[in-house]
């Protein structure tokens, strides 16, 4: 039976306090392909209504039980996993295979990260005559954004419940279906009633109305800077506890000692998976001023070699954008990058010559981008690379540097000691040198309006724990 009309609340799929439809738009067709319930504000005072009274007595299971509890989350989040993968291509435009081996498969390794990091994790530790301990710090509210979104669901649902936490989740309403799926994975393994919860809705009638509530103790938010501005603000009413990654214009620094043709290849592959659609993406490629032209070449050639098209082709490696408001976002700062004199190497405004209709963007190469450019700047969200000539390292630092974003940086250089050097001095919450593979162990989150806290392993279970000091344990 499908729960797409139905929330998960207190361990049982229930109809919203005040039906109201949506339609999930396939953005490969740009029409609906099925129908979901949205709530409002008698749903998330349910849900959390739930999860507050679940608190009190799964704050003190014995950590066995949570850690058994997440591994039958896994076992059976292994056995949806092709409905899964279906859903987040279906949903958002992801290419199958993509969706597949990188989507679903990003859900399955965070998963996995934080049952290991659990396992080995201390809860208290002994400072002299004080026990500091770590307890759960209540009900939470997680909001998750449409881009990556079994990655982002689990990397806060699993060290939430790791933690001993009950929550309240708002998936995306662009692409909700993943994760009616994982609310399916969750029941199916046996999670007591009001651990997890699930209302599905807007930001301004359900998201603002979780982070705002007084039963709410933490909000752990994914998504754009001024959507998390407002859910800070929102927060701040009742002094909550907000966990932040938000968005990212992360600069890629090709020094001189690097391999030229294969870093600007890596940074383009790089910058243009998912479609264009993650935070971290490496937007802005540095290149020494010398050698610009020809890492011009080097980027259209990769450019042109993607293929763009039906997500459930085998051949294509580009799906499409997930909304018309992301696509028209693109095409006008596509249209403002050449409007500000920004040299077009490849793609451009429009839709590939080839399809007529879906949100698909042509893979977008610009060149002589100067960092005041607003292709520079903003964080556009789609398949379009900036390069970025530079004359010293010292003034690529100070272009990487310099902006409101602090997610990532990445460093391509032959000497890895040069790059450690340079990656002391990016003020980034994570800096990949030489594009390592993705480690589910290491931090993630940001610098400056890139957010606050960190996400992944044990560094996200410690976002979801309270610390207090018991002085004089000894007696």
């Amino acid at each position: 039976m499908s729960h797409h009309l139905k929330f998960f609340i207190d361990g049982a799929w229930v109809d919203p306090a005040v039906p109201a439809l949506l339609d999930v738009i396939d953005p490969s067709t740009e029409e609906a392909f099925t129908q979901i319930s949205v709530g409002g504000k008698a749903d998330v005072d349910r849900a959390v209504a739930a999860a507050k009274a679940a608190f009190q007595s799964f704050a003190v299971t014995d950590r066995s039980e949570r850690l058994a509890l997440l591994k039958r989350i896994l076992e059976i989040y292994n056995e949806r996993y092709e409905d899964i993968a279906a859903a987040v291509s279906r949903e958002m435009g992801a290419p199958l295979a993509f969706a597949r081996e990188s989507q679903a498969w990003a859900g399955r390794a965070h998963l996995e990260a934080t049952i290991a990091a659990f396992e080995r994790f201390e809860f208290s530790e002994k400072r002299g005559s004080t026990m500091v301990v770590k307890e759960p710090i209540g009900v939470c509210a997680l909001i998750t954004p449409w881009n990556w979104p079994l990655n982002q669901i689990v990397c806060k649902v699993a060290p939430a419940i790791a933690a001993g936490c009950t929550v309240v989740l708002k998936p995306s309403e662009i692409a909700p279906i993943s994760g009616i799926i994982f609310a399916e994975v969750i029941e199916a393994a046996g999670t007591p009633k009001g651990v997890f919860n699930m209302v599905n809705g807007n930001g301004p009638d359900v998201g603002q109305v979780m982070a705002g509530h007084p039963d709410v103790d933490m909000v752990s938010f994914t998504g754009s800077t001024r959507a998390g501005i407002i859910v800070a603000k929102t927060a701040a009413e009742t002094v909550k506890r907000v966990a932040q990654e938000l968005g990212g214009k992360s600069a890629n620094i090709i020094l001189p000692d690097a391999d030229l043709e294969t870093a600007v290849r890596k940074g383009v592959e790089g910058c243009f998976g998912n479609s264009g659609q993650s935070c971290d993406a490496p937007t802005r490629m540095l290149v020494p001023a010398d050698r610009h032209d020809e890492a011009l070449l080097f980027a259209r050639d990769v450019a042109e070699a993607f293929i763009v098209g039906d997500p459930q082709a085998e051949d294509t490696v580009l799906g499409p954008v997930v909304s018309e408001i992301q696509f028209n976002k693109i095409q006008r700062l596509i249209e403002v990058g050449i409007e500000e004199g920004a040299l077009l190497v490849t793609g451009g405004p429009g839709r590939p010559e080839n399809l007529n209709r879906g949100y698909y963007v042509r893979p977008t190469i610009f060149g002589h981008v100067s960092p005041d450019m607003t292709i520079a700047r903003e964080e556009i969200f789609g398949p379009v690379l900036s390069i970025l000539p530079y004359e010293t390292e010292e003034q690529a630092i100070a272009i990487a540097n310099d902006t409101v974003y602090g997610l990532a940086a990445y460093i391509q250089s032959g000497d890895i000691e040069h790059a450690r050097k340079v990656a002391a001095r990016m003020r980034a919450g994570s800096v990949y040198l030489n594009y390592p593979e993705w480690d589910t162990f290491a931090p993630f989150g940001g610098y400056k309006q890139s957010g606050n806290g960190r996400e992944y392993a044990d560094w996200a279970i410690h976002d979801f724990l309270e610390i207090k000091g018991i002085v004089g344990w000894d007696g």
